[in-house]
């Protein structure tokens, strides 16, 4: 009787799939990876020369975008003397795969050799005078999945998750970043006005579905995060209007030329 192969950890999963990313893109290592969240994707052009853009799902354990919003690519830039790699979409705790592949390109970016990452995602924000495309540094979180991408008893520290370092970088290109603490909600449908006072009391700034997860599989990778928000429109019951997903990507257009002269700016010096 012959028994199937173990499957892969996702540790193994995500080294076969830098493997595959390299012979792709023709690019060794890569060294600063972003994942570019709901509007973001037209700051991506800003980044610098393209050297290769693939599919996500030509890479072991990706499957496609789900969002709109989102395009399932992967582009690797030459940006100076990085090499920057570019997701052009995330799988979201509420597409229902599973946390492991939520944090598959994270794991895959470390893999690839990336030792720093910049998050960024679209969401609502809190704090009275945030006005819709406005940027925020993510300076900590609060995870509301009940859930983390880590496997076993590996105890993991995330006092400065976000660091300190490149949130400080950030506000000396452009001075007028303002910071919050991020809080992940499940999705995929949009906070109640009484979640969203609840975040509020709880010391959350932005509400969102996305970036936790990410950030805490960064960290147990050892690599340093920075983490951008986009304030797409203000969260449910701050303007008195319903919320939807289009003028989610509309601000993110609206803003996009600005965040991608930060994010060049920034790159550059990590």
């Amino acid at each position: 009787m012959t028994h199937a192969a173990p499957a892969p950890t996702p540790y193994e999963l995500a080294g076969s799939a830098a493997e595959r990313l390299a012979e792709l893109t023709g690019v060794e290592r890569h060294d600063i990876a972003l994942v570019l969240g709901s509007g973001w994707l037209p700051a991506v052009d800003a980044l610098g020369e393209a050297t290769a853009e693939i599919d996500t799902t030509d890479l072991p354990g990706f499957s496609a975008a789900a969002v709109a919003g989102h395009s399932g690519k992967i582009r690797s830039i030459r940006s100076g003397d990085r090499n920057l790699l570019v997701f052009l979409s995330r799988t979201h705790f509420y597409e229902g795969k599973g946390v492991a592949a939520v944090v598959h390109p994270i794991r895959t970016a470390a893999a690839a050799g990336c030792s720093a990452i910049v998050l960024t995602n679209g969401c609502g924000g809190l704090k009275p005078g945030w006005k819709p495309g406005q940027p925020v540094l993510i300076s900590d979180h609060i995870n509301l999945t009940g859930t983390s991408p880590i496997v076993g008893a590996n105890f993991v520290d995330l006092t400065d998750l976000y660091s300190p370092r490149l949130r400080a970088m950030c506000q000396e290109i452009d001075s007028s970043l303002d910071e919050g603490v991020y809080v992940q909600f499940p999705g995929p449908h949009y906070e109640t006005p009484a979640e969203v006072r609840m975040a509020g009391v709880m010391g959350g700034h932005l509400v969102g579905m996305s970036t936790t997860l990410e950030a805490i599989a960064a960290r147990e990778a050892g690599m340093e995060i920075l983490g951008i928000s986009l304030v797409t429109n203000l969260a449910a019951g701050l303007s008195g209007e319903p919320l939807n997903h289009e003028e989610v990507l509309e601000a993110g257009k609206a803003a996009a030329s600005r965040m991608g002269g930060l994010l060049s700016q920034v790159v550059a010096k990590i």
